[in-house]
């Protein structure tokens, strides 16, 4: 039988099979050897991430095979016999092994970045294209790296044209192709059946779990889970008691109601104050880049004197690891519904309760300015449908912006573009809302040169510093307009830097910073309390003293008491609850568990029954959010 296989055309499949092996078991162990210090690999870890791993390989292999089991059934020997057909499968086969390369370095520099292997990330990359192309070729030397997997293609395909040259050279029969595809064919389903996203998670260990998979199956099971029902994947509660548990949680006293409808009104105390806020969400900024949170490197000395000289949140999280999560936290006050965030959920993304809606209803100028193209992940259409202008990349005039890179122009010509904004708001006599968006603190690293002591391109530091450098330059041209003194400037993180980490949602890989600056109408203090992204539309709008009415989850901050604390962090699939120190989590198939001390080194991870009080609270909100999203009970109405 072996040697009937190796006098068929069916032969190229085995003889590329090893070949994939090889280039995914390269990949593996180069990736361990990335991850080796956090990964923990004992022997029986080593041997089951190997195992599984090899079984993922395979898995996608079978998937991938599929075109070739039938373009190799249905060519009738008359074809396949002539030089056009030699020429095409030598060429495919050329092109699947330079394939093979590609995605080994994609990888390598995929890990680099994110450290885990291809996700809905690597998706994104691909539909925005421009900027993702750009952003590669400024960030590595392309031609250097494609040119090495051309040669070592070639050498490969070297090793192997005899055993091609003798599978082009057969004769075969159809119904032994037949019988070879039919077996073939079988992979696939079995594959479908029998292999999973639940076989990889071998550990508690999210690096052992990244290392077990393989990235081209990452990325297709990236394609088709891009939003899952809550509903259908996740542990639930009675719908009633969900909804009062969420009613409770965002309540003001109020008693909770069996419903998920939590549109209320909000009476802030005070009389209302109209002053203008000048919203900045900074590309990437950890809080662990900030000398106030104690980093050494002296990076961020603006933003270190303009947080003592602020009203500064030091236990805030993002709840999430993408820029859309970020912005979808601050502007709908939503936990992280699973799979993509809302702002590219197209055709459901707009007509929302967003923080631009309450405030153009209270005749603010309320605009969305952004960096670089707006149509990148959605953001213009997902501002325009709730309540803002658009001012980016695209409207601003060439000769306006002196530096641009991959991702849009560099940040003091974002600043001088909203400062521009602003000044035509005071003239027209209007209070403005800026929500702004950064993007220098993002590979390639580029920035204008003469700004600061760190080379543009030499890595996130430079990024970082010269970040802080724009900030502190806004702040000084800002001082300067009559508006000034009526502005709170608040500046928050969309992300952080990274949310890898030994488990699934690291806390301190989610900490960012939040400062509001306003000297004339916030003291200087340190506010101390757990709070979420969530948070920051309910703590502006109390700052100003306004009613409104309100479909946010989110609460005032500022008066929060320590029951009420918690942040809510999520990725693409698990969905936590941070309070106590307990960090609960829910994952799809309904898996529940709760970490002690999620910081320590080593965290307690157990599996936990629904009627856990920590669990619940995580439950509600999240069945809450997909529920009132699903439902458009957070439809903007105002009447």
């Amino acid at each position: 039988m072996q040697s009937r296989f190796a006098n068929s055309r069916y032969s190229l499949i085995g003889y590329v099979l090893l070949i994939a092996l090889a280039y995914f078991l390269v990949t593996r162990t180069l990736l361990v050897v990335m991850a080796f210090p956090e990964a923990d690999l004992s022997i029986i870890a080593f041997i089951k991430t190997y195992f599984l791993g090899l079984i993922y390989d395979l898995a996608f292999y079978s998937y991938a095979l599929i075109p070739v089991t039938l373009y190799l059934l249905l060519v009738p020997e008359r074809i396949w016999q002539t030089r056009l057909n030699r020429g095409f499968v030598r060429l495919a086969i050329f092109a699947t092994l330079y394939g093979l390369g590609f995605i080994l370095a994609a990888e390598l520099l995929f890990w680099d970045e994110f450290s885990v292997r291809f996700n809905f990330i690597s998706v994104d990359y691909l539909v925005y294209r421009r900027e993702v192309t750009d952003n590669i070729r400024e960030s590595y030397p392309l031609p250097l790296y494609l040119g090495v997997i051309f040669v070592v293609t070639l050498f490969v395909y070297w090793l192997s044209r005899a055993k091609v040259k003798l599978a082009l050279s057969v004769r075969e029969p159809f119904r032994q192709r037949l019988a070879y595809a039919a077996g073939l064919l079988l992979l696939p389903l079995l594959s479908f059946l029998l292999v999973n996203q639940d076989l990889r998670e071998l550990s508690t260990n999210s690096y052992q779990n990244e290392l077990a998979s393989n990235g081209p199956y990452q990325f297709i099971a990236a394609f088709k889970n891009n939003e899952l029902d809550y509903y259908k994947f996740y542990k639930t509660l009675p719908d009633s008691k969900a909804a009062s548990l969420l009613q409770k949680e965002i309540s003001d006293g109020r008693e909770a109601a069996p419903s998920f409808d939590i549109r209320r009104h909000i009476d802030n105390p005070g009389s209302e104050r109209h002053l203008n806020i000048f919203l900045v969400m900074v590309e990437s900024l950890s809080a662990d880049f900030l000398g106030t949170f104690g980093n050494a490197d002296h990076l961020t000395p603006n933003l270190d004197r303009l947080a003592d000289q602020s009203m500064l949140f030091t236990r805030l999280y993002a709840t999430g690891t993408r820029t859309t999560r970020g912005l979808e936290a601050v502007t709908l006050s939503i936990p992280p519904t699973p799979g993509r965030s809302i702002v590219k959920r197209v055709g459901h993304e707009t007509n929302l309760w967003s923080l631009g809606n309450v405030l153009k209803q209270k005749g603010y100028d309320v605009e969305f300015i952004y960096g670089g193209r707006g149509y990148f992940e959605n953001m213009n259409t997902f501002f325009a449908g709730n309540g803002y202008g658009i001012i980016d990349q695209s409207s601003t005039p060439d000769e306006e912006m002196r530096f641009t890179n991959a991702w849009g122009m560099a940040d003091d010509d974002l600043y001088t573009q909203a400062i521009k904004a602003a000044d035509t708001a005071y003239q027209a006599n209007k209070p403005f809302f800026f929500h702004l968006m950064t993007t220098t603190n993002h590979r390639p690293y580029t920035y204008p040169d003469d700004r600061i002591d760190i080379p543009s391109g030499s890595g996130r530091p430079g990024a970082v510093k010269y970040t802080d450098w724009a900030i502190g330059d806004m702040i000084d041209k800002a001082k300067r307009k009559p508006w000034f003194k009526d502005t709170l400037f608040v500046i928050i993180a969309d992300h952080t830097s990274g949310s890898a980490g030994k488990v699934a949602l690291p806390v301190s890989k989610y900490h960012i910073p939040l400062l509001i600056y306003s000297p004339a109408h916030v003291a200087a203090q340190k506010v101390n309390t757990l709070s979420s992204q969530i948070d920051v539309a309910p703590t502006l709008l109390a700052l100003l003293n306004m009613d409104y009415d309100s479909a946010f989850f989110g609460k005032n901050i500022l008066a929060m008491q320590p029951e009420e604390e918690r942040a809510l962090i999520g990725n693409y699939q698990k969905l936590g609850l941070y309070a106590e120190n307990r960090l609960s989590i829910l994952s799809p198939k309904q898996r529940m568990t709760k970490q002690v001390n999620p910081d320590a080194p080593d965290p307690v991870e157990t599996e936990v029954v629904a009627t856990d009080a920590d669990i619940e609270r995580d439950i509600a909100y999240y069945q809450g959010a997909s529920y009132i999203f699903s439902q458009h009970l957070n439809a903007w109405k105002y009447n």
